[in-house]
């Protein structure tokens, strides 16, 4: 019954109403018993009463909850669902809005899915992305983005490019675009505290299906390492170029002037013969160095690892480090522990010997001191060199296995020295997954500390 007072159905209850009173009057004209009159009428009722329900179980109620649920649907709710059972016209219009909305509800997680993954690969993307509208209006920057140039995202979203972006040539690149509708390249450099990085910045403009221009994307890249390795590449080219013509100028001089006529002077002939010699074999010596660089370097380098008994390998080295330093009247000693074994490549471990040693002779001076101590550290040998010498200033350190670089110059070429051997320390160390640190302070020494793992990662 409370159904008939419902707002829907109520109305519709007064109406059949007023239309049995109405019947009940043109009846009362023609039936005279009052009480069959009243039957009738109330016959009349109750059968528009069930059709009135009828009606509205059947057709008013489901129209309704499809109405709510399809408000639900526009609202953007597409987990929204009608349950009518029924077989009539109206269950099938509750079963098709139900399928639109399981449909509409895969979109809308379809198309969620591709917008977080667009967003993702967008704010993790190596370079620096820029969005801009035909307007000069920006819409979306990335992380990279913003990690170049500071502020937030918030801070460059819908503001124009110029009031936002400092740099002329991020400027100039979005007016290029705009201008001549094709891809534009600069380069540009910018500076970030006192570091400074080099930047390459590509224009894209954005056409629509009727190829009408729409924006831009700025995307930059941080060319920094690559620019850092060309001017490497430059430096090193250079370098060689230096290292090998100083040889090179001697050897010819000289030969030139025995061919000139020194030829009938034996103690010249000598003399000259003498340093064509020791340049020549600083000549290989540079070539051999530059070599063992290259092979090391090299991405299919690979190690022969056997084990290496630290006490015999130093052994095997004993006799020439000591004829080198009795040589410069230096005082050597060597301690090396017993049971130092690793995995390593034997003759790689030789030449970090050699040449870090080769240092310590070379730059310390007459009745100095040199010690070698070989140890366990945990997993690892511990390879510490350390000399009484001429020692490096604290701002040298931090370039020491450059290529080339020299602390004295002047004593490393008297000496033979190359100016490669603690790169190839440092490469062969590397190579093993070993670690070097050095110590040293100016006119009292300098100490090498190599860590070698016992037994190398696969």
């Amino acid at each position: 019954m409370k159904t008939l007072f419902t707002k829907p159905i109520f109305p519709y209850v007064i109406g059949i109403l007023l239309l049995i009173i109405s019947t009940g009057i043109v009846l009362s004209q023609v039936i005279e018993n009052y009480i069959v009159l009243i039957a009738v009428l109330l016959i009349e009722y109750i059968i528009l009463m069930l059709l009135l329900l009828s009606i509205f179980d059947k057709y008013i109620k489901p129209i309704k909850k499809v109405t709510k649920t399809v408000d639900k649907i526009v609202k953007g709710n597409y987990r929204a669902r009608i349950h009518h059972t029924g077989n009539s016209n109206v269950g099938e219009l509750t079963h098709k809005i139900n399928t639109l909305a399981r449909n509409l509800s895969e979109l809308s997680m379809n198309e969620q899915m591709q917008s977080e993954q667009l967003s993702t690969v967008f704010d993790n993307t190596e370079s620096g992305l820029v969005l801009i509208d035909e307007k000069g209006y920006i819409h979306l920057v990335n992380r990279k983005f913003v990690s170049m140039f500071g502020k937030s995202q918030k801070e460059y979203k819908g503001y124009l490019y110029y009031d936002v972006l400092d740099n002329e040539i991020i400027h100039q690149t979005v007016q290029k675009t705009f201008l001549y509708e094709k891809n534009v390249k600069e380069a540009f450099t910018h500076f970030e505290g006192v570091d400074k990085y080099y930047l390459e910045i590509v224009g894209a403009p954005i056409f629509n299906e009727r190829n009408m221009l729409k924006g831009a994307v700025l995307v930059l890249y941080d060319i920094t390492e690559l620019k850092k390795l060309e001017l490497m590449r430059k430096d090193f080219v250079a370098n060689v170029s230096h290292e090998l013509k100083t040889p090179i100028t001697s050897i010819k001089g000289f030969s030139e002037t025995l061919l000139d006529g020194s030829m009938s002077d034996e103690i010249a002939i000598r003399e000259f013969l003498g340093i064509i010699y020791n340049e020549s074999h600083r000549l290989q010596l540079l070539i051999e160095d530059l070599l063992t660089l290259s092979r090391l370097e090299k991405e299919d380098f690979h190690l022969i690892l056997t084990e290496v008994d630290m006490s015999s390998l130093v052994s095997e080295l004993k006799p020439v480090i000591v004829h080198k330093a009795e040589q410069r009247k230096l005082e050597l000693s060597i301690h090396v522990d017993e049971n130092s074994i690793l995995m390593a490549d034997s003759e790689r471990v030789k030449q970090i010997f050699i040449n870090l040693l080769d240092n310590a002779i070379n730059y310390t001076p007459e009745k100095g001191k040199i010690s070698l101590v070989v140890s366990t550290a945990g997993d690892f040998i511990e390879i510490m060199v350390k000399d009484s010498g001429i020692g490096i200033e604290q701002e040298a350190l931090s370039r020491i296995f450059e290529r080339f670089y020299r602390v004295d110059k002047a004593r490393s070429r008297n000496t033979g020295g190359t100016g490669l051997g603690l790169a190839i320390v440092k490469h062969i160390v590397e190579v093993h997954e070993g670690d070097i640190k050095i110590e040293s302070e100016v006119n009292q020494g300098t100490t090498v500390y190599v860590y070698l793992p016992k037994q190398k990662q696969d």
